[in-house]
């Protein structure tokens, strides 16, 4: 049986409206896993994406299509989209789905009632977001994740099937708990890249070239490294730097150091709630109340 039901999955064929840098790289994974593939692509972006990561096979290339015919098209159809276009997609979408159609959307945010529209048509909706970054590029086909999964009992089955094609893991969130499942990863991911890039610019400034050999990159690599893996492993444990040990003249001169860049603000609330989170005084350690 379990047989079976893996090879329907493998037969069925998969739609993917949105070639971005999720949706190109999805369906280059599903195809790889055995299924059929069609996408839309608009801008000549996702054109040179679909190109690039899913060239032809035995002389077959994948199917770009208008959006209605990937719909009218597929078993499987996935809109990979930006947040504030879903729900208007899945309007726009909604009279050319049929009924017992498998619907998914790779939003965060959102669960399966951004896709209410087609679920009033018969289609089985499903919030199916991979909790990664993508590149768009050859770079992310190799790079498994957690997805987050919301969708009702029916639907439960298909995507875990197809989260088991990717090489991934399903997690499974409420539907009232979506928004805070998408903070969460927002907060840790994006607001990494804008930390590690501030820190970056400023150790750029104060680096000496020589022979070319001024790399911020490495400087960072190994410390944010074992950083990023002690946090992951220990929590709080894991803190350590002058807020954790209260060096009062250290956070002082830091600020001092800091008093005309853009990072200046970033350190600050960090700094505080830093010291909110192990209990200690920010204002106290800085001398004076700051506000970033």
């Amino acid at each position: 049986m379990e047989r079976k039901r893996q090879q329907r999955m493998t037969r069925s064929t998969v739609g993917v409206i949105g070639a971005g840098r999720v949706g190109s790289v999805l369906a280059a994974k599903l195809r790889a896993a055995g299924h059929p593939v069609l996408v839309s692509a608009r801008s000549d972006a996702s054109v040179l994406r679909v190109q690039t990561l899913l060239p032809p096979i035995n002389g077959h290339s994948v199917e770009v299509l208008d959006p209605a015919e990937v719909v009218r098209r597929s078993d499987v159809l996935m809109l990979a989209v930006p947040d504030d276009s879903l729900v208007s997609l899945a309007e726009e979408l909604a009279p050319h789905v049929r009924a017992g159609q498998v619907v998914l959307h790779t939003s965060g945010r959102h669960g399966t009632g951004a896709l209410e529209a087609l679920a009033r048509r018969g289609a089985r909706p499903i919030a199916f977001h991979p909790a990664m970054t993508f590149t768009g590029t050859e770079v992310d086909l190799d790079r498994a994740c957690v997805f987050g999964l919301t969708a009702g009992p029916a639907e439960k089955e298909v995507a875990e099937s197809l989260v088991a094609d990717l090489g991934g893991t399903p997690v499974w969130i409420d539907e009232a708990d979506r928004v805070t499942y998408h903070a969460a990863l927002a907060h840790g991911a994006n607001h990494l890249v804008t930390l590690v890039s501030q820190s970056m610019d400023l150790l750029r400034g104060v680096m000496a070239e020589e022979a070319g050999a001024a790399d911020p990159a490495a400087v960072l690599r190994p410390l944010l490294g074992a950083a990023l893996s002690n946090a992951l492993d220990y929590g709080d444990a894991a803190l350590t730097g002058p807020v954790k040990r209260g060096d009062a003249t250290t956070v002082r001169a830091h600020l001092d150091a800091l008093e005309d860049t853009e990072v200046r603000d970033t350190y600050v609330a960090l700094a505080r709630a830093t010291a909110d989170r192990i209990g200690r005084d920010f204002d106290e350690l800085a001398g004076e109340r700051i506000e970033a």
